[in-house]
């Protein structure tokens, strides 16, 4: 049998393995990251796969992911019903996420001085954001209180488009620093950012309400609607290149406009957009495994082993107490939101992106994105389950506190 269908095989028997036994091996700890990082290290391992090719030749993958993720993301939040905590969401989005990000600039600088400001930037933006599926027994355990639960999972689904206009002028700014050809500067890249907002909004809200008016005459068929949603992603994302905006900020934009216009409905129309991001982002991870693992092992060091540790708790947790001083929650609420901050996903793309971008002027950048991620999937994975549990029968048996047990379900249970 030819490599690429051996290959090929074991892609798809791992997709299938998973699909079967997927709630089964969750609650034994091992959640999809682990389990797809293993199958593609273990291809990179046997010599099926050469990694050092997948940044480009899997480029569209990468980026397809993070625009379907970004849009999903963005239109699930319930804006309306999220009101009732909305201080507490602008303490962690708009206090504690800067803090992270400089928190992190900073160490960067200090760790890796040959870096430079703009790498040490691009390292502190792309680890900034949270994924809440590297601990969906906590966003999903009922013994968690809902507001805390709700409060992980908004934070996680809004941080990552937040962070994305960063990432995305960190990599310029370290492209033109470095004179590569075709390198843009920062001030352009600013301006493709506003373009790529402006462009994302408006196909988002005219998408959403087309899709509005369509439903109640009674003209758009129910098996296409998630067809047009999933479309309506990529048409923010490639309406935004067209007119040389950026596309990642407008697939973001367009997510919060389309969930803000679409009505009631929308969350439903987001099922199938969300099942083929879930395919998508397994499939990332197999990358980041066969790609990124391989690489990380090569340049592993006490650096990089110290900066991995110290953004997954004082880089983290550290903005998080500052950000939610004075906002009624307990000190074990506190630290429980603040451990909970696993990389994941977005910080996997935005390395990948990196990679694509800056070629071997990344690879140090990358070889850290990958120790720290990979040490969350295996931190965060194992210890969710225990220590959600633990906190869940302690918020129980304490007396309510202000925003404590009680109020709404999360937005919605986190994918892949």
């Amino acid at each position: 049998m030819h490599v690429s269908a051996v290959v090929l095989v074991v892609i798809t028997a791992a997709l299938f393995a998973w699909s079967l036994l997927s709630a089964r091996l969750q609650r034994a700890s091992l959640t999809a990251p682990i389990a797809f990082i293993a199958v593609g290290a273990a291809l990179t391992g046997f010599g099926l796969v050469d990694g050092s090719g997948a940044p480009e030749t899997l480029a569209p993958l990468v980026e397809t992911t993070l625009v379907w993720v970004l849009f999903t993301d963005a239109a699930r939040m319930p804006l309306v019903q999220l009101r009732r905590d909305v201080g507490r969401y602008v303490r962690l989005l708009g206090v504690g996420l800067p803090l992270t990000i400089v928190l992190g600039w900073l160490l960067a600088a200090w760790l890796f001085p040959q870096l430079g400001w703009w790498l040490a930037l691009l390292l502190a933006a792309a680890l900034a954001p949270t994924d809440a599926a590297l601990g969906i027994p906590v966003v999903t355990n009922p013994v968690v209180p809902a507001r805390i639960r709700q409060l992980i999972t908004v934070e996680s689904g809004l941080n990552d488009g937040i962070a994305t206009p960063l990432v995305m002028f960190a990599i310029a700014g370290a492209s033109a620093a470095a004179g590569l050809e075709g390198a843009e500067g920062p001030g352009r890249a600013a301006v493709e950012l506003l373009v790529g907002a402006a462009v994302g909004a408006a196909l988002g809200a005219a998408g959403g309400w087309l899709l509005r008016q369509a439903r109640r005459r009674g003209i758009a068929a129910e098996d296409y609607v998630g067809i047009g949603v999933l479309a309506l992603a990529l048409l923010a994302y490639t309406g935004a290149l067209a007119v040389g905006g950026n596309g990642f900020v407008a697939a973001f934009c367009g997510g919060l406009a389309f969930g803000a216009c679409a009505g009631p409905r929308a969350a439903g129309e987001l099922v199938f957009l969300e099942q083929a991001g879930s395919l998508v982002s397994l499939l990332v991870w197999l990358l980041f495994g066969a790609v990124a693992v391989p690489l990380m092992f090569d340049g592993l060091g006490v650096a990089v082993v110290a900066y991995a540790v110290l953004s997954l708790t004082v880089v983290r947790m550290l903005p998080v107490a500052l950000a939610t001083i004075g906002a009624g929650l307990g000190r074990d609420t506190v630290l429980f939101v603040g451990w909970f901050g696993p990389r994941g996903l977005a910080s996997l793309v935005f390395a990948l992106l990196a990679l694509e971008g800056l070629g071997s002027l990344a690879d140090e950048v990358v070889t850290v994105i990958a120790s720290t991620v990979l040490l969350s999937v295996l931190a965060h994975g194992v210890s969710a389950g225990p220590l959600a549990d633990r906190y869940g029968r302690g918020a129980s048996a304490s007396t309510p506190g202000p925003g404590e047990p009680g109020g709404p379900s999360p937005a919605r249970p986190p994918g892949v």
